[in-house]
Formats: structure tokens, C-alpha cells, sequence
């Protein structure tokens, strides 16, 4: 245990009008730096998640965080990008750095400005995630992309439509208790389960409640070592922080399986001296409801290709054995590429300090989380706790 959160917020998801990556930027490292109660000028290093790959103009943007407050001039600021786990990568290098012990305090931003770029546009820049040479020509995105996943795991496993949509119903479901959701509807298993005008097929088996939605939004922690974080009002300890990556080229994996996730997963429990028994609630990166599925298995909390028998029984239900996506996770919440990560930590600390309001699952001392970039390429899983 090398480091803890100190201090967190996190801004509204979904389309934003009037605000800008910078904007964004500067609200959610100035209240999180009140929230820590400590002074900008105590942070010594800042990293900011940030994916853009063209959803904004305005590219360079580490320096944007020292809008916030003159006393942040001449720290050094760092941009991250690591696909869709960016924000964990942003996290993950503030943790390398407090344990390298350059500092004792650390600011991670994680930012996206999604809702101004045009839907075909949107498509092509999501695609710079996948491995051109032979994605290039999927239709349909990245949703083409999991969705020539989904038909693998069907042609494996069975159809498994069912399955997906117990994870599109229970996440919307989860996410009306979320003050920060850009869905905050529950939509219920037979509109998920039903192709409609309203519900159409997007990619392969994929509808539309399958998919993560398109999303501005922003969080932000303060990171401080752990001799800092025991004279705080609040910390969040790190038992775990464990990156795996993989093969960029879904050509060299086993695309029914995501193994790195698997490895990053057994890393962070073993590095925790945990099993996932141990575990309160897990958020995980549900980009799709078929990935959320094949981390269920990942994760080893069913067989591969058995992981439709935990939605039929219920274990990932908020009230069940382990309950996954009490947010809403990514389907309800919305997926700001470069702030769901950071999201998915804030979200944790206040699980585990028991303020989580209509989130909140019961009794909640460990929480895990997993944030993928890529198809199961950058795998990051945390493991957290409250301090005291």
C-alpha cells in the first residue's frame, strides 16, 4: 500500500453545452483539490488523461490544468493516453511517481469532449484504437469491432443474447441511482432484449442498448502518499494497481477470451494478497455488453463461456454475490474516453467510504475495478479501501 486518494470529483456525463476540454478541466482539478482541503500549491506533479485523437482542436493539453490556479505554474504536467483506459494509465503513472517518491501529491484529471464531433467522425477517431492495418475496413466502428467479437463468442458459446441484455437492463437499472449518468432510465430486460425502431441492430448481433454512449465529461482525484494520507480527513488506500497489455492485432488472440485481462486481473489479486471472495463490488469497463460478459469470465468469476449463469442467478446484481456496475458502468453512465477511468476510481472511494447515496452497496469495504483500452489490449485493474 504505497498510496491513497484524497480527495475526488467528478462533473455530469453526457452532452455538455457551453463547456470545452479546458473548461472541464479546470472545474474538476479545482474542486478536487478543495476536496483533498489542501493547497494547489502542495501538488507536485499533475497528470492528465486525455484521449482526444480529434474530438478536440485544442491537442497539447497537460498545461490546461494550471488554469486552474496560478500556484499549479512550473509543476510538472503530463499528458496520458492509453485508448479507452486512459484515465486509469493517468492514475497508474501518479502512483508510479508517489512510489517512486519524487512527491507526496499528486493531480489526475481525466477529461473528454465527445458530443461536438459528427457521428461518422466519432467513428473513424474510435477506430485509431484498433489495429488499422486490419480493422480498417469493420464497418460500423468500433461497434463493428465488438460486434465481429460477439459473433465469435456466439459461434463458440451459443447465443447469448439473453445474456446481454440482463447486463443492458441491470446496468440502466443501477443507473438511476447515478447523480452523474448521462441515462438515468431503466429501460428493462424486454426492451433490451427486442430489436426495435428504438432499439436497432448497430454491429453484428449488437443493438443499440448494447453499446456505451458518446459523452462529455470529466473527474479528478489527489493522489498522496501514504504517510501524507494518514494526517488527512479521508483516504482511499491502493491495495492493488496492476497493468497488463496485449497484442494490438486481434489476428495474433483468441478474441473469445480476453486473456490479458485475465492476467491483469490475477496480477492486482495476487499483488492484494486477495480472491475475488474478498471482493464488496467491482466496476468494469462494459464498452459493450459482450465485453462486460467475457469479464465476468476474465476475471474468474465463471468459466469461459459460462458467465451467463451469473446474470441468471442474479451475482452481479447490485443486491447479489458481487455486484458489478452499481454505477450503471459505462452503458448508463457514458464513456468520455479520457475520464472513465478516473470515473471508475472516484466512483470506488466512495463506495468503500460508504458515500456513494443510491449507488451505495450494502456493507461495501473492497471495491475492484477494471478499465480496458482496446479490444482487451490495455487491461488496468485497481483494488481500493478506505484507509480507516
Amino acid at each position: 500500500m504505497t498510496a491513497c486518494m484524497v480527495g475526488w470529483t467528478h462533473s455530469k456525463f453526457g452532452k455538455l453545452e457551453g463547456e470545452d476540454v479546458e473548461s472541464l478541466i479546470v472545474r474538476v482539478a479545482s474542486d478536487a483539490i478543495a476536496d483533498a482541503g489542501v493547497s494547489p500549491s502542495d501538488i507536485d506533479a499533475i497528470y492528465l488523461g486525455f484521449y482526444n485523437g480529434g474530438f478536440s482542436a485544442q491537442d497539447f493539453g497537460a498545461s490546461l490544468v494550471l488554469q486552474a490556479d496560478d500556484a499549479l505554474r512550473f509543476k510538472p504536467a503530463t499528458r496520458i493516453e492509453n485508448a479507452c483506459a486512459t484515465g486509469s494509465a493517468a492514475i497508474h503513472q501518479g502512483l508510479n511517481f508517489l512510489e517512486a517518491k519524487k512527491g507526496r501529491m499528486v493531480l489526475v484529471v481525466g477529461v473528454e469532449k465527445m458530443t461536438d464531433t459528427a457521428g461518422p467522425e466519432i467513428g473513424g477517431i474510435l477506430m485509431k484504437a484498433s489495429y488499422l492495418k486490419e480493422d480498417a475496413s469493420i464497418e460500423g466502428g468500433f461497434a463493428g469491432v465488438f460486434g465481429r467479437i460477439t459473433q465469435q463468442y456466439f459461434q463458440k458459446y451459443g447465443d447469448q443474447t439473453d445474456a446481454l441484455a440482463r447486463i443492458a437492463a441491470k446496468n440502466h437499472k443501477n443507473g438511476c441511482g447515478n447523480p452523474y449518468a448521462q441515462l438515468r432510465k431503466d429501460l428493462g430486460y424486454d426492451f433490451c432484449r427486442e430489436v426495435s425502431d428504438k432499439n436497432p441492430l448497430v454491429a453484428g448481433p449488437l443493438k443499440r442498448t448494447d453499446c456505451s454512449l458518446v459523452s462529455d465529461g470529466a473527474a479528478a482525484v489527489v493522489l498522496a502518499d501514504l504517510d501524507t494520507a494518514l494526517t488527512m480527513p479521508k483516504a482511499v488506500v491502493f491495495r492493488a494497481a496492476h497493468q497488463v497489455n496485449d497484442y494490438l492485432p486481434m489476428s495474433r488472440r483468441d478474441m473469445t477470451f480476453l486473456e490479458g485481462t485475465a492476467k491483469a486481473w490475477s496480477g492486482a489479486l495476487g499483488q492484494a494478497g486477495l480472491t475475488l471472495d474478498d471482493l464488496s463490488l467491482v466496476e468494469t469497463h462494459d464498452c459493450f455488453t459482450t465485453a462486460e460478459l467475457m469479464e465476468y469470465e476474465a476475471m474468474g468469476l465463471a468459466e469461459p463461456g459460462q458467465g451467463f449463469r451469473l446474470l441468471l442467478d442474479g451475482v452481479t446484481e447490485k443486491d447479489g454475490r458481487l455486484p458489478v456496475n452499481p454505477s450503471g458502468g459505462l452503458k448508463s453512465k457514458g464513456h468520455p474516453i479520457g475520464a472513465t477511468g478516473v470515473s471508475m476510481h472516484v466512483l470506488s472511494a466512495m463506495q468503500v467510504r460508504g458515500e456513494a447515496g443510491d449507488m451505495q452497496v450494502r456493507d461495501a469495504k473492497l471495491a475492484g475495478l477494471f478499465n480496458m483500452g482496446g479490444a482487451g489490449v490495455a487491461n488496468y485493474v485497481s483494488i481500493v479501501e478506505a484507509l480507516r
